[in-house]
């Protein structure tokens, strides 16, 4: 096995190849197993109760009130500050609860249309830099997870070049001279989120109970944690996020101005791939690029993102501190692959059909085209959906990317209005929306003298072609003649099945009403109230009666007293429970 012996270089500390004893490698990782083990459901649940009582925040997991702000609802000044202060708790709680909680709040911010703005823009403040493990546990998952252990490598700096709350990052050299950057996934942190989700789920069943039911029909609060949940677990597998930038390479491959690192190795906790030496691109000298080459690049990215968004595709994560530039080739790489995943395509052209019926001042077309994307609920007004969206998007027709009515806060807005009228969003548009503002907003601090507008209109031939292609290829073409050779080989037999009914006089209609389980809730609810009701109202009456028709047994025998006043106290405490439960749902 080998052992990280530091020794301090002129350029550069090197970490070397060394035998060392299986005792040292197995001390390391009894105290990695002592804090895996102390990671238990029971200490977890009440760790976050701790920190957020610590915070102020366990009386949201109670207070039905706090709904009134969703979804998308205008705040008063005094409510502003509030949600403020609500943000920056949240924000401060979690921080101190680690990985999960941090990765947690920055997809709440992706939920602009549901999370107030003031609570959205404390959230987004969240540091994801966070004080790095020391290297003795990482040297130890590199020589388990590596073939060739640490002699994988010719040098790597024990000081990582990125810490974030799931990984660290090193620079390194191969024994064959390449430079790489090696991405080490933090011991532990699996079994951390596995055991923070489970008193997640927990909490948000209870939270979902206490949605109004035209907000839970809407918002699915459980599967909303499920889908953060596997997207953050494929994040903890490098392997997909190989996968990803392979994928994503091949896509890219037609645009010469922007690249995706070679990866060398790919294993589930360490992925070693190609160093790019440079700047983020919100921080490359202004004269390394001249009008012409920031104009080709922000072009290259404007037509890769939206060849990716029209296949179906989105990075959530686009934004400059992803994309470095390569002082070498001038390239803009994207360096993290992991927020990554695709929405139906079908939901991505009423997108785009959408954007180009806007820029054409076709309001009504374009509002047709998004309720291709929003799926309306038994509380939508659609006439009253269609108009607002109408009006949201006239604002649109004429915008600059440098105005607040850019495309990126469109798509925001859109899916605002959509959630007050009480439509669901399809899983992942939050994202894909996020990585299409970012993706704009990139293209801005690029090259701001070029409309991202017009670069988007510049590919319309490329995505009609792409639209084409999904529509008459030739699996989409067998699938078709698939379903039309079935309905005629089986027409015969379903008329001949209608006509035997019919000479039978058996044909049967069969309609089935059955309320939503929102509604069901609520039947339960009266019904338990009125049967409370008369219970209290046959308990009154009775010790009542008990009372004054009793005569002398009832002061002689103590039992027919104590009985007939247990009673009487009995209605009078079911009785306020009842109004209290009242008065308690009806200000919900």
């Amino acid at each position: 096995m080998v052992s990280p012996v530091l020794e301090d270089s002129e350029e550069k500390t090197v970490v070397k190849g060394e035998t060392f004893t299986a005792e040292e490698k197995e001390k390391i990782w009894q105290e990695i197993r002592g804090m895996r083990n102390s990671i238990t459901k029971g200490g977890r649940f009440r760790s976050i109760a701790k920190v957020l009582a610590k915070h102020g925040l366990l009386y949201l997991l109670s207070d039905r009130k706090m709904f009134r702000w969703f979804p998308g609802k205008l705040v008063s000044p005094e409510e502003d500050r509030e949600l403020h202060q609500i943000g920056r708790r949240l924000r401060l709680a979690f921080e101190e609860l680690g990985p999960t909680f941090i990765k947690l709040g920055q997809v709440l911010v992706t939920r602009q249309e549901l999370i107030p703005e003031p609570i959205t823009a404390e959230l987004v403040k969240l540091l994801d830099e966070i004080p790095p493990m020391p290297f003795r546990y990482i040297a130890v998952v590199l020589d388990d997870e590596l073939p060739d252990g640490l002699e994988t490598f010719e040098w790597i700096d024990p000081e990582p070049i990125g810490s974030a709350s799931l990984a660290q990052v090193y620079r390194a050299r191969l024994k064959d001279g390449r430079m790489c950057a090696v991405k080490v996934v933090r011991p532990n942190v699996e079994k951390l989120f596995q055991t923070d989700i489970d008193v997640i789920r927990k909490w948000v069943r209870r939270l979902h109970k206490l949605l109004p039911p035209p907000l839970a029909a809407v918002v699915d609060l459980p599967g909303l944690v499920d889908d953060y949940y596997s997207s953050s677990m494929n994040e903890l597998d490098m392997r997909v996020e190989a996968r990803n930038m392979e994928e994503h390479g091949r896509i890219g491959e037609e645009f010469e101005t922007i690249g995706v690192p070679e990866v060398y190795h790919a294993f589930r906790s360490v992925l070693i791939m190609e160093y790019v030496e440079g700047w983020n691109l919100k921080e490359f000298p202004v004269d390394f690029f001249t009008f012409e080459e920031r104009f080709e690049r922000m072009m290259d990215l404007a037509h890769y993102y939206i060849k990716t968004f029209s296949e179906g595709y989105y990075h959530a994560d686009p934004h400059g501190s992803n994309l470095m530039v390569d002082r070498r080739t001038k390239k803009v790489i994207g360096i993290d692959w992991g927020m990554v995943g695709r929405m139906d395509s079908l939901h991505t052209e009423a997108i785009f059909r959408m954007l180009l019926h806007i820029r054409l001042n076709q309001a009504e077309d374009a509002a047709e085209a998004a309720l291709d994307v929003f799926q309306p609920t038994p509380y939508t007004d659609p006439v009253r959906l269609k108009d607002q969206l109408r009006s949201v998007f006239i604002r649109y027709v004429n915008s600059e990317q440098a105005s607040k009515y850019n495309w990126g806060n469109l798509l925001i807005q859109a899916i605002t209005v959509a959630m007050r009228n009480y439509c669901r969003i399809p899983n992942g548009l939050a994202l894909w929306a996020k990585g299409f503002s970012a993706a704009e907003g990139t293209a801005r601090w690029l090259c701001p003298e070029i409309s991202y507008h017009l670069a988007v209109e510049s590919a319309d031939v490329q995505i009609l072609r792409r639209w084409l292609a999904r529509r008459f290829n030739y699996r989409a073409n067998a699938s078709l003649v698939v379903e039309g050779a079935k309905l005629v080989a089986t027409l015969p037999r379903r008329l001949n099945k209608i006509l035997e009914k019919l000479a039978w006089n058996d044909l049967k209609w069969v309609v089935v009403n059955r309320l939503d389980d929102d509604s069901v809730r609520e039947v339960n609810r009266m019904i338990n109230r009125i049967t409370l009701g008369m219970m209290t109202g046959g308990l009154f009456v009775g010790s009542s009666l008990l009372l004054a028709f009793g005569g002398e047994q009832v002061l002689v025998v103590p039992s027919i007293r104590w009985l007939a006043t247990g009673m009487l106290w009995g209605s009078a405490i079911t009785a306020l429970y009842v109004v209290w439960r009242v008065v308690r749902s009806n200000r919900a």
